[in-house]
């Protein structure tokens, strides 16, 4: 996020080991939706021009979405930029604000805790089953695996955010 960013969303930018991991994270969301955006383009240049399309173009870019959506989590609940209902703000005191914040990222913590346990068990479930992609025959169980550790960093991001008070209260 860039300094102008901070300021606009009203949270301090991050540094040392968090900071590294958001632009980690970051990048990879960004690299992902680039390769998808670049496959959609060939994609559709072959499929007008040379009435082919790219073999398994749909599985590809399912994959990084998949990428673009978990690695951009955590990055997003560490900047806060979560859709939030703040209708009542501007009547509630800054106590109550804060509390409401410690208590939401802290269901955020649970629900996304539970929901990386269950895709964990869906990843062995994978990897047990030799499931692979129906075109190029790419293995599902690394996707699901990562799916899982970065639905687990989110929710310790949530807590990280529960835990310190950094958050748009």
């Amino acid at each position: 996020m860039s300094t102008a960013a901070s300021v606009a969303t009203g949270t301090p930018r991050p540094r040392g080991w968090l900071g590294k991991l958001r632009f980690l994270l970051g990048t990879l969301a960004g690299v992902a939706l680039f390769a998808m955006m670049t496959l959609t383009f060939f994609d559709v240049i072959g499929r007008k021009l040379l009435n082919h399309s790219i073999v398994g173009s749909v599985e590809l870019t399912e994959l990084m979405m998949l990428a673009l959506i978990f690695a951009a989590m955590p990055v997003v609940s560490l900047a806060g930029g979560h859709v939030i209902f703040d209708l009542l703000d501007s009547v509630l005191p800054e106590r109550v604000k804060h509390w409401q914040g410690v208590v939401s990222n802290l269901i955020c913590t649970v629900l996304l805790a539970a929901s990386g346990w269950f895709v964990l068990n869906r990843a062995m479930r994978t990897q047990e089953m030799g499931d692979i992609t129906a075109q190029l025959a790419i293995p599902m169980a690394p996707f699901h695996y990562a799916a899982a550790i970065l639905l687990m960093l989110c929710a310790v991001m949530h807590l990280y955010l529960a835990w310190s008070g950094k958050f748009k209260a």
